[in-house]
């Protein structure tokens, strides 16, 4: 591992106002971790527990977003493929398209849907036969659900070709004149059943789940999707969304191929099944993802475990071949660490992106992954990928109006029973700090305080280094530590 420079005995308690907030909250210091070093010199500034392993939620995403930004690169892009498995005349294919998909985290209905004009473009029009799907790159996943929440989007299972998350996005839009909320959907998919029975009514506007309880949703997947709104649908919320996994991933495919499909003018006369690629065949198109770099955004900014999970394996894939497994992904972000200098014993990775009962990580492993990190070619990638405090992502809300407020990147995590915070925070006299807390408790949930708290006593408290010259160079910007 990083050489860590040793604190006084002192350290090995957590600052007053962090012991508060967890005392407040119920939580033992002994389910805490905490590690605070400077990120130039490495010097450790505290030291809680640090070495204990623990379930860090989403911040695990850290070591699976810098291990692919390193490894694959920040311009790599995943490819669709799209194959003609028959004869084709002029405008008519008799025979089957195939997709071969290659684990595009970011394949969305807009980018399907330039897919799909590419292939109109290239003259196709009447398709008389099936789509194919080759999902081989990516060896069959488990289930893998986090919790009974079966058609929350974060619990759709990786997918060689995922489109759109599987999810359908639910818009409503409250007409106070009329006293009703009218629902619509992204995709519009002809053969999902809405149904509304929402009264607009006053008072503050719920989040997450008690949104959805107030708003008495529920879902059916068979054997017709049926999406019920049967509550109330507070006038304060405004225009809000929502997403749900509904369909199994043959049905979806089909249902938004068809749809968008036929509003080009083509016609298609088939369904969808899985198979493979014509051996040797040249592709007809090939569709690219976004780069890396701006994918990394994705997953860090708003914790996007579908994202995280398919580069996870996509590591697998690229690095030991097909079928991409996630033990293969786990052995090479291993490899990878050691080749760093990081030694992680206590290091367990299932998926890559913390929504797991048994990825673990210690706070030293994980400030000294960061500290690898700040001297990266690829630091300034990982660093923009990371909520800014206060200002956007998974941390727009925290530390709002407080000399904090944009002096930190900030990478969240939270389940039932974990709650953490890893990043960089650039304190007052403008010298930047690696700060990692994780507590694992029963209360977890209860203890954004004392993370809070340790991040403002960060800044807060003067680095023991002199403060940054400032004659050399202009100020950095409050809004962009």
């Amino acid at each position: 591992m990083l050489a860590l420079t040793s604190i006084s005995a002192s350290g090995a308690e957590f600052p007053r106002e962090v012991a508060q907030a967890l005392r407040a909250a119920g939580i033992a210091p002994s389910h805490a971790s905490a590690l605070v070093i400077e990120a130039d010199s490495g010097k450790a500034r505290l030291a809680v527990n640090e070495k204990q392993p623990m379930n860090p939620a989403s911040v695990m995403k850290l070591v699976t977003t810098y291990a692919g930004l390193e490894l694959l690169g920040p311009a790599y892009r995943w490819q669709t493929e799209v194959f003609l498995d028959g004869a084709r005349r002029g405008e008519t294919l008799d025979g089957n398209v195939v997709l071969r998909g290659h684990g595009d985290p970011k394949l969305t209905y807009e980018g399907f849907w330039l897919l799909l004009r590419q292939l109109r473009a290239r003259g196709l029009r009447d398709i008389r036969g099936d789509v194919v799907v080759d999902r081989s790159f990516y060896a069959p996943a488990e289930n893998g659900r986090i919790d009974d929440e079966a058609f929350r989007p974060y619990n759709v299972p990786p997918d060689a070709l995922l489109l759109n998350f599987r999810s359908v996005r639910f818009t409503f839009l409250p007409d106070p004149q009329s006293s009703s909320v009218r629902v619509v959907t992204e995709p519009t998919l002809p053969d999902l059943e809405i149904v509304n029975a929402l009264t607009l009514s006053d008072g503050a506007c719920p989040e997450g789940r008690a949104f959805r309880d107030i708003i008495g949703a529920s879902f059916v997947a068979s054997p017709k999707p049926r999406a019920s709104f049967t509550g109330r649908y507070p006038a304060a919320c405004a225009e809000h969304e929502m997403n749900a996994a509904l369909y199994a991933p043959e049905e979806y495919l089909a249902s938004v191929l068809r749809q968008l499909w036929t509003e080009m003018g083509g016609s298609w006369t088939g369904g969808v099944r899985e198979g493979l690629a014509p051996a040797g065949a040249a592709p007809l198109y090939v569709h690219e993802s976004p780069p890396l770099a701006e994918i990394v955004r994705d997953i860090n900014k708003f914790s996007n475990n579908v994202m995280a999970r398919q580069l996870f394996l996509t590591l697998a894939g690229e690095l030991g071949g097909a079928p991409a497994r996630p033990e293969n992904a786990a052995r090479s972000i291993r490899d990878w660490l050691q080749k760093k200098g990081i030694a992680a014993p206590e290091l367990v990775l299932e998926n890559g992106s913390g929504l797991s009962r048994s990825e673990r990580i210690s706070a030293a492993t994980l400030a000294s992954l960061l500290q690898a990190a700040w001297r990266s070619p690829v630091m300034p990638e990982l660093l923009a990928s990371m909520p800014v405090i206060a200002i956007d992502g998974t941390m727009r809300r925290r530390l709002r109006g407080e000399p904090l407020a944009g002096n930190g990147h900030i990478k969240t995590g939270l389940l039932a029973d974990a709650r953490s915070v890893a990043g960089f925070v650039r304190d007052a006299r403008g010298n930047r700090h690696i700060v990692v807390m994780i507590v694992n408790d029963p209360r977890a949930p209860q203890a954004q305080a004392a993370l809070d708290a340790l991040l403002r006593w960060t800044y807060e408290t003067s680095a023991t280094a002199p403060a940054r010259p400032t004659s050399r160079r202009p100020a950095a910007s409050p809004r962009h530590p």
